[in-house]
């Protein structure tokens, strides 16, 4: 078969991308090595409960993400998370605390010590760093004291890269924060600054927040499947290999479906999954180039859908609870999806999400189920707050053992490797998480980005 672009991967990048190129006319295919799309992207529907097996939410509607949304409107909606849901919770001290939104409250909170509460004062006024390696714990060391690592940037980094804060590199896991320092001086006045260019920004233009998808994140991708079309995807395509076919400047790409070899010629090939995949799809690529890009680091993790029927006097109005790995807990932390979004649980009900392992902790990913839960339980009741009579109405777990990529100190080699081969090889482009970030509304950037660069 013939095609203008053969996509590798089905997830949100692969599926963005293909939306994006359909729309401008290509002809193209998707190619999933398993039998479903959305990668790992799966809502479940029980017993009055709608959870997450992958992502709960998405952050930051950039444009991207808007127009996505407005392209497949007839079938998805975006939902915004409610306003109670920008409270966050840090533990501490056996109890949650809300991290500081304010000057008073950040003069009040048990948090962060005092000495480092007076050294903030001071951040403003503090040189800029000129270590482009700095990791997310040094720079906020530097900036902020040593609290405020173990109790904000710490369990921050659980919740996005279940990572570590001493090897996430700033200016790739946290290019945001890298550039408050870099172009405005310091975080304070450079959040101050832009707070007041996005109010002198067009409204429409400049959505942000928490998000998801009416119903849960799988309908975004059946939405998506919807618009590219079957005929346009294969599944359980096994053996996935490329090459480059010199004499014609076109790719060959061969795989087994149903026990059929099948082969596509395209001007293009994309490739939008796990660095750990692309020995085997790129054989063609030398040994030290390809090691180059796949000394990628992913935190392994478990996820776990917790439900109670009636919370009976509990209430539980905020985005979720972080856990410094500090306190040596046996989890990351706990999202309240059904307090940021509705119909993920019985009225009287709440939904949660536990997190468990990452980087620091990957042993715990290998535990039983019936190990697994006997810990979800015991902190259901300490840190949730139910009584020793109340059990959850639900529970089911779900492992993901490449889950988030981890932008360390490889990071500028792969980064720079990618653009190379690239360069080397006209009509490859080399996609997905491994590069552009690792958040769902990167995935969609990505994908709208690469059908632009695409001929």
């Amino acid at each position: 078969m013939e095609k203008d672009i053969v996509i590798i991967g089905g997830g949100l990048t692969g599926l963005s991308t293909a939306i994006n190129l359909k729309k401008k006319g290509f002809n193209i295919i998707v190619l999933e090595k398993t039998d479903r799309l959305g990668g790992q992207i799966q809502t479940f529907h029980e017993n009055d409960f709608v959870f997450e097996s992958g992502p709960n939410t998405g952050s930051g509607a950039s444009e991207e993400v808007l127009n996505l949304f407005d392209e497949l409107s007839t079938e998805c909606k975006i939902e915004f998370a409610k306003k109670e849901s920008e409270k966050r919770l840090i533990w501490k001290n056996e109890k949650f605390h809300p991290l500081p939104n304010g000057l008073w409250s950040g003069i009040t909170t048990p948090l962060f010590r005092f000495s480092d509460k007076l050294h903030i004062l001071g951040e403003p006024w503090r040189a800029k760093g000129n270590n482009p390696n700095e990791t997310v714990a040094e720079l906020t060391t530097r900036r902020l004291g040593k609290s405020f690592v173990d109790y904000a940037v710490d369990p921050f980094l659980s919740g996005i890269y279940a990572g570590d804060a001493t090897a996430l590199i700033t200016r790739h896991a946290l290019p945001k924060l890298y550039n408050l320092e870099q172009d405005y001086g310091s975080f304070i006045g450079g959040a101050i600054k832009k707070v007041q260019k996005d109010k002198n920004q067009n409204k429409s233009q400049s959505k942000k927040g928490i998000f998801s998808t009416n119903g849960g994140m799988e309908n975004l991708i059946k939405a998506m499947i919807k618009y590219i079309g079957k005929e346009n995807i294969m599944l359980s395509c096994e053996n996935i290999a490329t090459k480059p076919n010199t004499d014609d400047g076109t790719w060959k790409t061969s795989f087994k479906q149903n026990n059929q070899e099948i082969e596509l010629t395209s001007k293009h090939l994309i490739t939008t999954v796990g660095s750990y995949v692309l020995p085997e799809i790129l054989k063609f690529i030398e040994i030290d180039k390809i090691n180059k890009i796949t000394n990628l680091r992913y935190a392994p993790i478990v996820q776990i859908a917790v439900g109670v029927k009636d919370t009976g006097n509990l209430k539980f109005n905020a985005f979720g609870g972080l856990i410094s790995s500090k306190d040596n807990e046996d989890f990351l932390g706990i999202l309240f999806p059904s307090s940021c979004f509705e119909g993920r649980s019985p009225n009287n009900g709440a939904l949660f999400s536990f997190f468990m392992g990452g980087i620091k902790n990957a042993a715990l990913t290998e535990l039983s189920d019936y190990e697994i839960e006997e810990k979800v339980v015991k902190t259901f009741h300490r840190m949730l707050g139910f009584p020793a009579s109340k059990e959850p109405d639900l529970i089911r777990i779900f492992r993901h053992k490449h889950a988030i990529p981890q932008y360390e100190i490889s990071s500028e080699d792969r980064f720079n490797t990618v653009k190379k081969l690239e360069k080397s090889y006209q009509g490859l482009h080399i996609a997905g998480n491994l590069r552009d970030g690792i958040g769902m509304a990167h995935r969609i950037i990505q994908g709208a980005k690469l059908a632009e660069e695409i001929k």
